[in-house]
């Protein structure tokens, strides 16, 4: 379907400049200043109307998270989940929505620093936790999915890793699963 629509675009465009007209807005292609700002504005209309239809989805979750988690952590959830977040544009769409005073200020403060291998730690417990009967080695494609580095810097986790940090989560007990 989107290859026929780009298709007749085209051949629309086409027949257009055999009859002498540019494609595209002509106040934009004059660089019209109030054609732009129009633009401009409902541009932004449109990327609220988004926020706000889809905030169910995203936001409760980042209400939950933040500011005690980073970022990088709420994005990451939410994408374990099914959606599609960078923690830029997560933390664009919470700066917007707090600049419309649709969420509280406090979802921007900046999340508390802590060692990476205690945050690692938590996560691991956490997905063990959560399904007790996820094996090791699924625990381990779980991390990928969600692009978590592993304790030395590297993409991919193996089920000896992952055995490793439970048993060290299980002394300092924070889970009971070896």
């Amino acid at each position: 379907m989107k290859f026929l629509i780009r298709i007749n675009t085209r051949a629309g465009i086409e027949s257009a400049r055999r009859r002498g007209r540019l494609p595209g807005n002509p106040a934009l292609r004059a660089r019209d200043l109030e054609a732009i700002r129009k633009i401009r504005s409902a541009r932004d209309q449109a990327q609220l109307e988004r926020l706000i239809e889809t905030a169910d989805s995203w936001l409760p979750v980042v209400r939950r998270m933040r500011p005690d988690r980073t970022w990088h952590e709420v994005a990451s959830n939410l994408n374990a989940h099914g959606q599609s977040w960078t923690e830029a544009t997560l933390r664009k769409a919470v700066r917007r929505m707090v600049r419309e005073n649709l969420a509280d200020t406090s979802l921007l403060n900046k999340a508390p620093r802590r060692p990476a291998s205690e945050r690692l730690l938590t996560l691991v417990a956490g997905i063990a936790m959560a399904d007790p009967s996820k094996s090791h080695r699924e625990i381990a494609a779980q991390l990928e999915r969600m692009r978590e580095k592993t304790p030395q810097g590297g993409t991919k986790w193996s089920a000896s890793s992952v055995k490793s940090l439970l048993d060290w989560a299980a002394r300092l007990g924070l889970s009971a699963k070896n």
